[in-house]
């Protein structure tokens, strides 16, 4: 019962210039935790982006592979 009510009362409070709830609950437990984490986060950004790129790399070598098969194939059944 009053889940709602909760939910909307939770929300305003979140949302108020006055009670400034999303900055408390920012300060008091989001920041410490990235503070914490910070470097195993930054591992993770560089790893992500070194995939990226080998993936990026990989797919346009297939591409230029299919390509280049595509053009040979279309080369060699033209009549002439």
């Amino acid at each position: 019962p009053f889940y709602y009510e909760i939910k909307m009362a939770f929300v305003i409070w979140l949302l108020s210039p006055y009670t400034r709830g999303a900055s408390l609950l920012y300060r008091k437990f989001v920041h410490p935790t990235l503070s914490h984490r910070e470097k195993e986060i930054d591992t993770y950004i560089i790893q992500a982006k070194e995939r990226s790129y080998e993936t990026m790399v990989r797919f346009g070598k297939r591409g230029l592979n299919i390509a280049a098969t595509a053009a040979v194939q279309a080369a060699t059944k033209v009549p002439g």
